[in-house]
């Protein structure tokens, strides 16, 4: 053990976070350890973590000095920040030069930062196809992670930038499970046309994550974007009804009508899935399924991900 390199693992309670850590504590012949930071040691996720053999610190990403604490004697760092706890890609921002300047002072020799794209470089502010939301953005959640790429890179960081995908489990967590109509069918809704959605299973993500750090210095610098599987809205509904022994149908909608529903996000979200139906080449070609399998042999298809969570999709 004493041989072991530390990842330090930020949101280690979290989807992403809990992912990468669950994947390196479950190879026992893993070269790394793992120290999980969380807000609350005590919380039932951080317990099960240090159950299953991790080191459990406590951290405020809005402390530089509790992160700089973190990551001594760690080799790595996985770094990511949660927009939708607070809706601010200017705090999303602030907590990423946060990062960075603990670690300017740490020795790591290798960051994961999770990151995705900033939309301003393809849909600049005045352009009006799509309104700016808070004053100077299009896809908050995607562009205050993507402008925070270069600060990264100004600081001479030793970097690899993960892109990440949809994850399929926002049809359990996240209010996009098929709904029923009065015509008795279900229907997943989102505005794609019929453009294929690069989606994943959330715990893939950290085991992605952990084939990077595997690689060592060769993913340095480079941006990786990951993926599980990428399907359309129509296919994303058929394999939705053999899994859930329902009709589900795909319900294309315009940008416009999402972005009017209401709900905390919804303008984002309504954004979002016009900016990777636009730009789907863009988006889905960074984002490559081989490679993805390559980090992580693992990777569950839709099909794959179904046969294990489809009992947990909420319907009625």
């Amino acid at each position: 053990m004493e041989n072991k390199r530390i990842i330090t693992v930020f949101g280690a309670t979290g989807a992403q976070g809990g992912g990468l850590v669950r994947a390196i504590l479950a190879d026992k012949n893993s070269g790394f350890k793992v120290r999980a930071v969380t807000r609350n040691t005590n919380s039932e996720k951080a317990k099960a973590l240090e159950q299953l053999g991790a080191e459990v610190v406590a951290a405020d990403i809005d402390d530089v000095a509790s992160i700089k604490k973190t990551l001594e004697g760690a080799y790595g760092a996985y770094f990511v920040t949660f927009f939708w706890e607070h809706y601010s890609a200017e705090k999303e921002q602030q907590e990423v030069v946060n990062f960075v300047n603990a670690a300017k002072d740490s020795n790591l020799q290798h960051i994961i930062w999770s990151t995705l794209e900033d939309t301003r470089n393809w849909v600049p502010l005045d352009d009006d196809r799509m309104p700016t939301l808070q004053g100077k953005y299009k896809v908050p959640h995607f562009d205050g992670k993507g402008a925070s790429d270069v600060v990264f890179k100004e600081a001479g960081l030793p970097v690899t930038f993960l892109r990440t995908s949809f994850y399929w489990d926002n049809f359990i967590h996240f209010g996009m499970e098929p709904k029923k109509a009065e015509d008795g069918n279900y229907y997943i809704t989102f505005p794609m046309d019929d453009k294929k959605l690069s989606g994943m299973a959330a715990e893939d993500i950290g085991k992605c994550a952990y084939g990077i750090f595997k690689k060592g210095t060769e993913t340095l610098g480079k941006t990786i974007g990951i993926v599980g599987e990428q399907l359309n809205g129509k296919d994303m509904a058929a394999k939705l009804s053999k899994a859930l022994g329902i009709n589900v149908m795909y319900n294309n909608i315009t940008p416009e009508l999402f972005r009017s529903f209401g709900f905390p996000g919804a303008d984002d979200l309504g954004n979002m899935f016009q900016f990777k139906r636009d730009f789907n080449e863009d988006f889905n070609g960074i984002r490559n399924v081989e490679y993805s399998k390559e980090l992580n042999p693992e990777l569950q298809s839709f099909d794959k991900w179904l046969s294990l969570n489809s009992s947990k999709i909420p319907i009625g």
